[in-house]
Parts: C-alpha cells; structure tokens; sequence
C-alpha cells in the first residue's frame, strides 16, 4: 500500500512534527539546539516556507509552517532532517549507526482562526508541559522566547501571524490548554486531520484528499441486516 499523499499547500498553516528513532535524542547540549536553528534558517532562504511558530525538544520538534508554494512545506522539511542527520552524524562519528529520526514527519492543516492561536500555545508552551522550564518564556529554543528577544537574540526567520497575536499572549502561553483542546490536537497529530470548526475541516478534508483521517479506523461496523454501514 503506498505512503498517502501529503497536503501540502500554498498559503495554508501546518502543524509539523518529527521525533528522534525510538524516541531517542536528537539534541543532546545547547550548542545542537543551536545548530538546528541554523539549520532551520538556511532551509528558510532555499524553500518557499515561512515558519510562525516552533518548539525544540530533546528528542523531537514541532513547528508551524505555511508554505508559500506548493509542495514547500515537504521540500524544507525533507532538506531540514537530511541536512540535520548529516550533519549530526559527522559532529558525533555516529555514521553507519541508524536512523536519526523515526521516519516521515507528520503534519496536519491547522484553520487560520483561533484554533491556529490554540496551536501555537500547544507548540509554545511544550517544555513547560514537560517540566523543563518553570514558565514557557524561559525555554531557549522556540519562538516564544525569540518573539519576546528573552534571551537577547530575536530569531529573524520567524514571520508574521495570519491573525493578530492576543494581548497578554506570554500569560495565554503559561495558561493550561483544556483537555478538549489537548485530544484534538493529539487526534490531528495521530491521524493528520484538519483542525478547525466542523464546516472548514469537512470542506478542507475533501479539497486535499484528506477524507480518510476523518474517517473511525478499523472495519466499517456490519447492520443488523449484515450490511455494512457507509
């Protein structure tokens, strides 16, 4: 059975995601968050992509793009994780010794309204809910920090909002996501569903042949009369 097709297009917002193999690190000291910022900057000036909002973890990533063409979004991500293998693979002498990552990233179209908004505190607020960092603003490596220049070094590959950024936003990133917003994006992480208000996900869905991940997994269920149900 072939890879399904990925949505990939101009002028919509994705959710990104990649993990180490195994769920291994993929970042082990400060300077190899570094390098893949500078890795994630370079692939921005070659790749018709434009990064909103990311999160570095220790053994994964998340990141928010829209590319500006077709197809950017897989085209930047793809040089992303070769150039970052390679690369840690020569830092470390690790040649020859697995994969790097777990495999495709995964990715799912995210509405341009306020689920966009709910997305970026999900990505941003990542260390925190994982316990490294007292409050989110602290985290070196994501776009929370650079937006505020927290540490002094205001990433210039980050691009506008499509929606304006809430007052008080640091304190709406430090706030707990509800626990219907949390499976929702976990579901449209799973599955690489839309996530949006019903009416844009259903129209989303079908102009990029995403009807499958709306769809319950499994056998369709047998009716009494031994159909099965559509």
């Amino acid at each position: 059975m072939g890879r399904p097709k990925r949505a990939d297009e101009a002028g919509s917002v994705y959710h990104a995601l990649n993990r180490g193999n195994a769920r291994a690190t993929i970042f082990d000291k400060p300077e190899d968050f570094d390098a893949f910022e500078r890795i994630l900057a370079e692939g921005l000036s070659r790749y018709p992509c434009q990064l909103l909002a990311y999160q570095l973890m220790p053994n994964h990533w998340h990141l928010v793009i829209r590319p500006t063409a077709d197809g950017g979004m897989s085209n930047f991500l793809r040089w992303v994780t070769l150039t970052h293998t390679m690369r840690r693979h020569a830092h470390y002498h690790t040649s020859g010794q697995g994969h790097l990552y777990q495999g495709r990233f995964k990715s799912f179209p995210v509405q341009d309204d306020g689920h966009f908004l709910v997305v970026c505190r999900y990505v941003e607020r990542n260390a925190l809910q994982a316990g490294l960092v007292a409050v989110a603003e602290d985290w070196k490596w994501g776009s929370l920090a650079h937006w505020l220049d927290h540490h002094g070094k205001r990433s210039k590959f980050l691009s506008p909002w499509p929606v304006a950024r809430p007052p008080r936003w640091k304190d709406r990133v430090n706030q707990a996501l509800t626990e219907k917003e949390v499976n929702a994006i976990q579901h449209a992480i799973r599955r690489g569903s839309p996530l949006g208000d019903p009416k844009w996900t259903q129209s989303t869905a079908c102009r990029l042949n995403l009807d499958s991940t709306l769809r319950p997994r499994g056998r369709p269920k047998k009716t009494a009369s031994g159909q099965k149900e559509s």
